[in-house]
């Protein structure tokens, strides 16, 4: 069985997920403006939702910080980029491939 954890590195703005410490698959993030910046430390994903709507692309996993979470995108060019109110977003294809590996109470580290 898996022992799956995420690695938000805002530095490079890629989503690493790690089975232990061996990083399993490795994907580019969207992260927050310098105004509305992603939050760092430690958290874990509380909820998930396929089709949330709107900005979120195709899946939503909220984490344990409030209003904050790990998403899907409608925009898909601002993927790489400074450009969210501090949620991580993701390539559409890659939050739902993600989605399908990790479950809620998953550790989040998001680190500068």
């Amino acid at each position: 069985m898996p022992n799956y954890r995420i690695i938000v590195d805002l530095s490079d703005r890629n989503l690493y997920l790690l089975d232990g410490n061996i990083v399993t698959n490795q994907y580019p993030v969207g992260i927050g403006r310098m105004v509305t910046q992603t939050p760092t430390g430690e958290f874990h994903i509380i909820n998930k939702q396929a089709n949330p709507g709107g900005p979120f692309g195709a899946f939503w996993m909220g984490l344990s910080k409030p209003s904050y979470g790990i998403h899907g995108t409608n925009d898909p060019a601002s993927i790489g980029h400074l450009v969210s109110l501090g949620c991580i977003r993701m390539y559409n294809e890659d939050v739902l491939a993600l989605s399908r590996l990790v479950g809620v109470g998953t550790r989040v580290t998001i680190r500068p």
